[in-house]
């Protein structure tokens, strides 16, 4: 392999010009490391290694070495410039011995058992090569549906996915990451009701879910009447709903949970390029791309933030660079799919068969702001349009092109452009809006198409040191206008954005707009702006403050339809067990007031104890805290988990043991509730009326309660506010402890780069 600084065509190495979260995360996640887990290679060497490997397709095509290694100084200076990234596998897996540069894939589940738990199989395999997976489970029938074979009956669909979700526990996927599944039921299956409220109880921690909507049954919401149930197994009719209720259920769980998303499945085989293939059920886990069973993704982002020019107008975006990246681009990601190592046989020939790609952005948050245009404005829906179509056409165009030199795809013959006015393409699809979080740390730009999350941020450090993080254009635009200052920056990471705040100047608030300074319709109409576009489908999330009512739940679904995109996700505020990034601040304080020295015996557990059991949600599942107390006071604590088994339930045995020592031993209750009042785990819960931030906060949760209790007689059922600015508080990332970004189902972490979905 040759050296890095050999061929490329900067003057510095990619190394000395990455942010320092980008570093990072490179060298967590990216970079290939030794058997002792230290990274081997630069960030360079990494970029050299991708882009060597992917290119080494152009001689399938008939090209010598020296094209070849030309074609790999191009795909090298690509990336390196930032301008273009491919998906997280392809950077991570190109070129080493997995090979498995696709993100996601879609497996199909007939409704039998030998079907069941091959998929089951092979999402195992999928997880471990670094994938996500969806998955529709419609084809399975309902419960209490007889099975001949066996004289017994169907349990249902949602059975099925426990068992998924439990295969997708036990797989640690690439060493990276647990897999990020997606669970798909349409919504004239019998078993609806009961898969739209299968979250609500804190299951399926590694599932998305979406409901696919037909144009029927958004017909007959609009007409309020009842809608047939159709048994898969013999296409009976086997009930009706009302339409206006089911849907409203839907709303309420949204609302409530953040699940189910809703996908409009018609739509997306009317606007599927091979129906002679079959029909597409499903999606990958984050909503963007609808695939046909045994599809697969090869999607990669155009960095819109480094390509602004300025001239004597002002800023503008360098629609000739554009051009250039997305042609480029596409030639980049048609290369890997034939570079690609795919985890199933059936996957690879129908991912060469069909040769789909998804080329989307990043970074358009960033344009924006530095257009001056605000997010949440006509200007930058009418920009979104042109930006998203001036990509697919040209994108189209780069397709047209390969075709010529490569052929078409081997699926085109009754394709939608095997007609005499189609188009020969290279490619079934071209774009796609796909999440972009780690690689947008990498490209130190905003995720894909979504507003700026916080304008600034704390994020904590070892030793609990509490870093202030500003975004690099509100920060350079603070110091050029003269208004920086640390106690502003430290004001605005507590208040979550610059909304109102005096000395932030007017004009600059109206472009620093953050997710929850928009009115979600905005969010909505910025989805539609792109999707009108994209071949595929675009990854959005709908951002809902905690206060947000069910009508404006059902105003953004409502819309998503007039408008139509293809699926639409919302996330309120605390509704979610994996929460998004932090932007206000936790008090920790409290602590024993008398330090003693020497051994302090607890004294023994008494015979007979009075107490109280108290039933608290959290997210790791309902938590049964049991605090007792003799007549010297408060004596033990008990905890049982409402599912058996894991770290979770071994923790806080051994946390409610320890308390109980302490208590016998005389340590006062306060002290300790404080002490366990907002500790964060990755999986906190809204409950109660309040947010529980780890299964330790719910153990000082009920004994603040369990006080009460003993002092008035009764005990409060809601859970109070502890610090400042709690409302805000969000999942830690169970790697680093900052904490999480919620974009498009996923959870990602800023800081690190953990990503909860592939």
């Amino acid at each position: 392999m040759a050296d890095a600084k050999e061929i490329t065509a900067y003057p510095t190495t990619i190394d000395e010009t990455l942010s320092p979260n980008s570093l990072k995360v490179l060298q967590r996640r990216y970079l290939l490391k030794d058997e002792d887990g230290n990274a081997v290679e630069s960030p360079s060497d990494m970029f050299l290694r991708v882009a060597e490997n992917v290119a080494s397709a152009e001689v399938r095509y008939g090209a010598t070495p020296e094209q070849v290694s030309a074609v790999a100084v191009d795909f090298y200076d690509l990336m390196t410039s930032l301008e273009f990234l491919p998906n997280s596998p392809t950077l991570m897996n190109a070129g080493r011995e997995l090979q498995q540069l696709s993100a996601c894939f879609v497996l199909p589940i007939e409704d039998s058992m030998e079907s069941i738990f091959e998929a089951v199989r092979d999402t195992a395999l999928i997880h471990k090569s670094g994938g996500g997976t969806g998955f529709s489970f419609s084809r399975l029938r309902p419960t209490g549906d007889t099975v001949r074979s066996t004289q017994g009956v169907s349990s249902g669909p949602v059975s099925f996915m426990k068992v998924f979700n439990q295969a997708t526990e036990a797989v640690k996927q690439g060493g990276t990451r647990r897999g990020a599944n997606m669970g798909v039921l349409r919504i004239d299956h019998p078993d609806i009701i009961s898969f739209i409220k299968c979250k609500q109880d804190g299951d399926f921690t590694n599932f998305n879910i979406s409901v696919a909507l037909t144009e029927e049954f958004m017909d007959a919401v609009n007409e309020g009447r009842d809608y047939d149930l159709i048994n898969p197994h013999n296409k009976t009719v086997a009930g009706q709903l009302d339409a206006r209720e089911v849907y409203e259920l839907i709303v309420d769980m949204a609302w409530a949970t953040g699940d189910p998303g809703i996908i409009f499945i018609d739509r997306m085989n009317r606007d599927n390029p091979t129906p002679l293939l079959g029909e597409i059920e499903s999606t990958n886990p984050c909503g963007e791309q609808p695939l046909l069973p045994f599809e697969a993704c090869n999607l990669g982002s155009v960095n819109l933030s480094r390509l602004v020019r300025y001239g004597e107008n002002g800023p503008d975006l360098d629609w000739d660079r554009l051009a250039d990246v997305v042609h480029r681009g596409v030639r980049f990601l048609d290369d890997v799919i034939d570079v690609n190592n795919y985890p199933l046989e059936r996957i690879g020939e129908l991912a060469r068969g069909n040769r789909k790609i998804g080329l989307g952005v990043m970074g358009w948050a960033d344009l924006l702001i530095m257009l001056g245009i605000a997010y949440d404005s006509d200007d930058a829906i009418a920009l979104g349009e042109k930006v998203m179509g001036f990509i697919q056409a040209e994108g189209r165009q780069a397709s047209t092109r390969l075709a010529d030199e490569r052929g078409v795809f081997p699926n085109f013959e009754g394709s939608v452009f095997d007609t005499p006015e189609g188009m020969r393409v290279r490619n079934a699809t071209v774009t796609t809006i796909a999440p972009t979080g780690t690689l947008s740390i990498i490209a130190n730009c905003s995720s894909g198409i979504e507003p700026l999350f916080a304008v600034s941020y704390v994020r904590t450090v070892m030793d609990n040191d509490r870093l202030i993080e500003v975004n690099p254009l509100f920060e350079d635009l603070a110091l050029k206008q003269g208004f920086y200052s640390r106690d502003l920056m430290a004001l605005i990471a507590e208040h979550g954005s610059v909304e109102g705040i005096e000395d932030v100047p007017e004009d600059v608030q109206r472009v620093f707009v953050t997710a929850h300074d928009i009115d979600p319709v905005w969010h909505v109409r910025m989805q539609g702006a792109f999707q009108r576009y994209t071949d595929n489908a675009v990854s959005k999330t709908v951002n809902f403050g905690n206060d947000a009512t069910v009508d404006d739940v059902r105003r953004v679904y409502d819309l998503a339809h007039e408008l139509g995109v293809k699926g639409v996700t919302i996330y309120r505020d605390g509704s979610k067990q994996n929460q998004v990034l932090s932007t206000g601040k936790t008090s920790h304080d409290g602590g024993v007031s008398d330090q003693r020295h020497g051994e302090i015996e607890p004294r023994p557990r008494p015979s007979v104890t009075i107490g109280r059991t108290e039933k608290i949600q959290t997210g790791c599942g309902n938590l049964y805290v049991t605090i007792n107390s003799d007549e010297q006071g408060l004596c033990e604590v008990f905890t049982q988990m409402g599912k058996s088994g894991g770290c979770a339930a071994s923790q806080s045995e051994a946390l409610s043991r320890m308390i109980s020592v302490s208590l016998r031993a005389g340590v006062d209750p306060q002290a300790i509730l404080k002490h366990l009042r907002g500790i964060r785990c990755p999986s906190p819960a809204w409950a109660q009326g309040g947010k529980v931030l780890s299964c330790a906060d719910a153990v000082g949760i009920a004994m603040e309660h369990y006080v009460e209790w003993l002092e008035t007689g009764s005990a409060s059922t809601t859970v109070s506010k502890h610090g400042d600015n709690l409302d805000n508080l969000a999942g830690a990332c169970p790697e680093c402890g900052s904490s999480l970004e919620h974009e498009s189902g996923c959870a990602v972490c800023r800081s690190c780069g953990f990503s909860k979905c592939a």
